[in-house]
């Protein structure tokens, strides 16, 4: 299964950071550097995020039942908020300390610094192809993709930083590797929080327009006006799609579902789609017909229609 080849994936990735994570510290202290001691912190949040991930997974492979009707698969959301808050905290604590140690830098061992780093970059290297080989489509694969690569690029700016040393005995040079890694961390963190906080707010997902859809959907022939439309994510890479759709009286409301379905499906990637097809009218007999004309003032069908009302022909959204 998909899901069992990610896990694997994963586990490799946490085997080969936690057994460099071990030897980094020690080495780290030995050398005085703080660009190799904030990149040991890193791993071990990188370690965490992995774990998380792996929870995240077992928690969002469990069926829906009971209150929870899609399932627990937003526990991998969570996963990567809580990654992307990690790596903002993380940076801003590495920040101070860096900017402590440029005002009064410590004596650095830039020789220890480089080599450990030139091997942090192979393990990184390894850790990063690793996971990458899991479904990075999810946000919570993502999540702890993100943490081995912005390590992937600290261990590179930590050999340069030795590198220097070795060559100029500039002992600030360790500090800016820290700060260098401490710009990668917030890039990847806001990106991280931003897009999961997209999912939380019901945001629908990126490179899908609703009024686009909407416009679209009103398009389908017999169908007048579609309305209370909402478009979100269950999760990295589900998106859902609920609607109001009135058709023309008399036409045939369970073909026009099954065309906008299939619409849908193929061209924007929505499988999971919910429309409420009505016709436009009077009660005729068994047949639920709304009593309403289409409106000239552009206000919708319903009351509150949670949104814009699309129809055939140039309309405000």
């Amino acid at each position: 299964m998909a899901d069992d080849a990610d896990r694997r994936w994963l586990l490799i990735g946490l085997a080969l950071i936690l057994g460099f994570m071990s030897v980094e510290v020690a080495i780290g202290v030995l050398a005085h550097s703080l660009a190799l001691l904030s990149d040991a912190a890193h791993m071990l949040t990188d370690a965490g995020s992995i774990l998380l991930a792996l929870f995240a997974m077992r928690l969002a492979a469990r069926p829906a039942r009971g209150d929870y009707t899609f399932g627990l698969k937003r526990a991998e959301i969570l996963s990567a908020q809580a990654n992307g808050v990690t790596l903002l905290v993380l940076s801003a604590v590495l920040a101070f300390e860096a900017v402590r140690r440029l005002i009064s830098p410590p004596a650095v061992t830039g020789g220890l610094v480089l080599a450990t780093a030139l091997v942090g970059v192979a393990v990184n290297i390894a850790a990063a192809w690793s996971i990458s080989k899991a479904n990075r489509t999810s946000l919570n694969v993502e999540g702890a993709f993100q943490h081995i690569l912005t390590d992937l690029f600290g261990f590179i700016a930590t050999a340069v930083a030795g590198l220097v040393v070795v060559l100029t005995g500039f002992a600030r040079a360790d500090a800016i590797a820290t700060l260098v890694v401490v710009a990668l961390m917030l890039k990847a963190g806001l990106g991280l929080v931003t897009a999961a906080g997209r999912i939380f707010l019901e945001a629908a997902p990126a490179g899908i327009d609703p009024d686009a859809v909407g416009d679209q959907m009103a398009a389908v022939e017999q169908v007048i006006e579609v309305h209370d439309l909402h478009i979100w994510e269950i999760t990295s890479g589900q998106a859902a799609l609920s609607a109001h759709v009135l058709v023309v009286p008399g036409g045939d409301c369970h073909n026009v579902r099954r065309v906008l379905q299939t619409q849908l499906q193929a061209e924007h990637g929505i499988s999971h789609a919910t429309l409420q097809v009505d016709h436009l009218g009077d009660v005729e007999g068994d047949v639920l017909q709304i009593a309403h004309s289409v409106p000239d003032n552009g206000s919708g069908h319903c009351e509150d229609t949670h949104g814009p009302v699309h129809r055939t022909g140039p309309h405000d959204h």
